[in-house]
């Protein structure tokens, strides 16, 4: 993924996501976020963060087709 390709959400999930948030700082740091500050905060991890999320399942996935191809080769005759 490059860097300037930025993940996309359908509506409902980003607003599920800012849901998310809201409740996180609301319950864990009893703030109340607004949803401007709220989908701030998202904009901001998918600018920033996201592509090392994308990347690490990206590995994971090579790392475990390798493992699968590696099974399949141990039952040659």
């Amino acid at each position: 993924m490059k860097k300037n390709d930025k993940i996309k959400l359908t509506q409902e999930k980003k607003e599920y996501m800012i849901e998310a948030i809201k409740n996180y700082f609301s319950n864990e740091r009893d703030e109340e976020l607004g949803d401007l500050a709220s989908a701030m905060i998202l904009d901001f991890f998918i600018d920033e963060l996201a592509t090392e999320f994308y990347n690490q399942g990206v590995y994971d996935s090579y790392v475990y087709m390798n493992d699968r191809c590696e099974d399949i080769l141990s039952i040659q005759k």
